[in-house]
């Protein structure tokens, strides 16, 4: 099969992903072996790549939103069949027994293993997964809707749902790129005004686009105080900029599964009053399945830009340097 593969961890920049032949994987016990239609990218790819997270195997597959259909199920799978079309997410497995585990909180699990990071992930042909982590993906969501969904979608789905949002309520989005802007269809279901800070001129405008009350480059241009922040951006320096514009008993969290050094806040100017920090880490399985029903439901629409299997690096490329507006997406031709 081909494959973008991973030998070295280094800068997006210099292409470090090489489009290589490699062996078809067979599944084993409880797998199913996915035909890879596409495969949507995100920061978590970059983090990976360009070893902001731990280096853990090399080389790798990265990629950790995948759409495929089942061809071949290893033994003990249950309640799959072959020619399924499903999804595959960054969470690929956990053990089951934890505490975490047995108390909904599977995204905690310390022996959680990842897709594109612990085990290779969608941008190749083919790839393995646990059946009873692959998400049934329905008729009316076509594959480059759906993909990014499996993080993008999903990190921003439980994030939003931890921001204790409501009705009424002012939301803002602090980075505005694949995750932020699907999350802003998911807060206007929720009747949230919404309120954007990015600085890409292209994300303002996709912003203004999709219905955002106000948009701009920083925050010390806000009109009120929030009563949620979503910070997206990877950038420590950002939660004291939310802070200062939460209003008492608001909810600040972290999207990102990486951030640069946090800085030292005043705790009457920043934490008093009842201000709750919190962050993100991945999503459960429950998380998945609601997310898929609600987007099946309501119409949940990325926007996507799609790239070839041998582009991959320069669909990454653009996205680290804010150049897609919405989500990129990597498609395998037949």
């Amino acid at each position: 099969m081909k494959a973008m593969v991973l030998r070295e961890i280094g800068s997006i920049d210099d292409s470090p992903l090489k489009l290589e032949d490699m062996p078809i994987p067979e599944p084993g016990p409880q797998q199913v072996r996915i035909k890879i239609r596409c495969c949507a990218i995100c920061r978590t790819d970059l983090h990976v790549i360009e070893g902001d997270l731990p280096e853990y195997k090399l080389p790798m597959v990265p990629g950790h939103q995948i759409i495929g259909t089942i061809d071949k199920i290893g033994r003990g799978c249950g309640h799959v069949r072959k020619g399924q079309r499903v999804g595959v997410a960054w969470l690929r497995s956990t053990c089951g027994k934890c505490e975490y585990c047995l108390s909904g909180k599977e995204n905690l699990c310390e022996s959680a293993m990842f897709t594109g990071y612990h085990k290779e992930g969608g941008f190749a042909e083919y790839a393995l997964v646990r059946y009873d982590f692959a998400y049934p993906i329905p008729k009316k969501i076509d594959d480059v809707t759906a993909a990014p969904m499996l993080c993008s979608g999903l990190i921003g789905y439980r994030a939003l749902e931890r921001a204790n949002v409501f009705s009424g309520c002012r939301l803002l989005l602090i980075g505005f790129g694949s995750s932020a802007h699907l999350v802003m269809q998911l807060a206007k279901n929720r009747f949230c005004e919404v309120f954007v800070v990015t600085r890409s001129e292209g994300h303002q405008e996709l912003a203004r686009e999709m219905g955002a009350v106000w948009v701009g480059s920083s925050c010390d241009e806000l009109p009120d105080l929030m009563d949620s922040v979503i910070i997206f951006a990877p950038v420590g320096e950002l939660y004291r900029d939310a802070l200062n514009h939460l209003k008492r008993g608001g909810t600040v969290i972290s999207a990102g599964i990486h951030m640069s050094p946090v800085p030292q806040f005043d705790y009457q100017d920043h934490m008093f009053y009842e201000r709750d920090i919190r962050t993100v880490t991945c999503n459960t399985r429950d998380d998945g399945k609601k997310l898929i029903k609600e987007a099946a439901k309501t119409g949940l629409t990325p926007q996507v830009t799609t790239y070839p299997l041998e582009e991959t690096n320069q669909a990454l490329q653009d996205l680290k340097h804010d150049r897609i507006n919405g989500t990129g997406v990597i498609v395998i031709r037949e």
